[in-house]
C-alpha cells in the first residue's frame, strides 16, 4: 500500500485576490440594491 499524504491545494495569489475583489463587488452591489429600494421603492429605479 502506498503512503498517501493529504495535501490541500493552494490557491494562486492572483486568484485569491480576484475572489476577494469579486466578493467585495457583490457586497457593494447588494448594498446598492437595498439603498435603491429603500429610497425609491423600486428594485431597479426607472423601470416600472
Amino acid at each position: 500500500m502506498k503512503n498517501q499524504t493529504t495535501e490541500t491545494p493552494r490557491l494562486e495569489e492572483g486568484k485569491e485576490f480576484a475572489e476577494r475583489l469579486n466578493g467585495l463587488a457583490a457586497s457593494v452591489g447588494c448594498l446598492a440594491l437595498i439603498g435603491a429600494y429603500l429610497t425609491t421603492g423600486q428594485i431597479i429605479p426607472g423601470f416600472v
